[in-house]
């Protein structure tokens, strides 16, 4: 533990990585967007990352022709970077540039997140407005979840991050994945508009997680299922990577007959009967503890949205 103190602190000691370790404290970045904001070349960026990540203190996430670039929020680094924000000095003028072009670049996410979110909205508004209000299915996801405290939440099929933010007063630590690199730019600037820069988004197949084995003890997936081509092999991949004890949360919709669904909206499966997706859960080694169904209020033909509660068994004597 001293020799791996002893090597972050030499890659510490030097002032542009210091501003690196800063930036990053306010949420995953890429390579050019370091660059806009410490106004330095590629190769000059690239190796300060570099240094800090042999020194454990940042990860890189390929993703596409991009690499992220974030703080590890595990062990001593995330006290190190507490005790870097604790001493820099926000009047110095070097520190207030960096501040103000990193507020500049996430409202230039925003903005090209919010083009991409608007294009879908119509869509997404169409659908909602046919079941149940979307406050009382999260309010019905938080009830089943009440009472609860989780060390690490994954929430598969993210979209706009919302399941992360709804559940971040819960959780110490959050992942979404999703498939949709532009989703994944809209959950970027939706989770640092509501300041919860201890959460990250990944590009990933709900069938093929990024995880270890018991990783998680908390998992969702919200309205994803339908869209999956064999939706079972999703459910079988959550319960691999959610730890004993934990808890997995399905959103998602009764059997309907409502094609357009299929046709306009590319949904692979017109909803599912709640005995169904229980099977699937069943299979993969976890016990149902709750089922809600939620009727459309005033919407004759409308959607019934279901909600599975589901536990992986805890470890024998524990």
């Amino acid at each position: 533990m001293q020799s791996e103190l002893l090597t972050m602190l030499k890659a510490l000691a030097e002032p542009t990585r210091l501003r690196v370790v800063s930036l990053l404290a306010h949420g995953e970045m890429t390579v050019s967007e370091i660059m806009q904001v410490l106004g330095q070349s590629q190769p000059r960026v690239s190796r300060h990352l570099k240094l800090l990540a042999d020194a454990g203190l940042c990860e890189r996430f390929p993703e596409g022709g991009w690499v992220f670039y974030r703080l590890v929020r595990t062990g001593p680094v995330s006290r190190l970077a507490s005790i870097i924000e604790e001493f820099t000095d926000a009047e110095d003028p070097q520190v207030q540039r960096d501040r103000q072009r990193l507020a500049e670049l996430k409202q230039l996410r925003s903005k090209n997140a919010e083009l991409y979110f608007k294009a879908a909205a119509q869509q997404w508004a169409h659908i909602r407005a046919m079941h149940f209000s979307e406050d009382a299915v999260e309010g019905a996801l938080l009830s089943a979840a009440a009472g609860r405290r989780f060390d690490n939440h994954v929430d598969v099929g993210t979209g706009t991050g919302r399941m992360l933010e709804l559940f971040s007063g819960q959780c110490e630590n959050g992942m979404g994945v999703d498939l949709s690199r532009e989703m994944l730019h809209v959950a970027r600037a939706k989770l640092s508009e509501a300041g919860l820069a201890s959460r990250f988004v990944r590009q990933a197949d709900a069938s093929a997680l990024p995880l270890e084995d018991g990783a998680a003890d908390l998992v969702t997936l919200h309205q994803v299922l339908h869209y999956l081509d064999e939706p079972e092999d999703a459910l079988t991949e959550c319960a691999r990577v959610l730890a004993p004890g934990g808890l997995l949360l399905i959103v998602d919709f009764d059997e309907h007959r409502h094609e357009a669904l299929r046709r306009e909206h590319h949904h692979k499966h017109l909803g599912f009967p709640a005995a169904r997706v229980t099977g699937w859960l069943e299979a993969a080694g976890l016990k149902l503890t709750k089922l809600t169904a939620l009727e459309p209020e005033n919407t004759e033909g409308g959607l019934t949205v279901i909600i599975w509660a589901a536990e992986k068994a805890a470890e024998e004597g524990l």
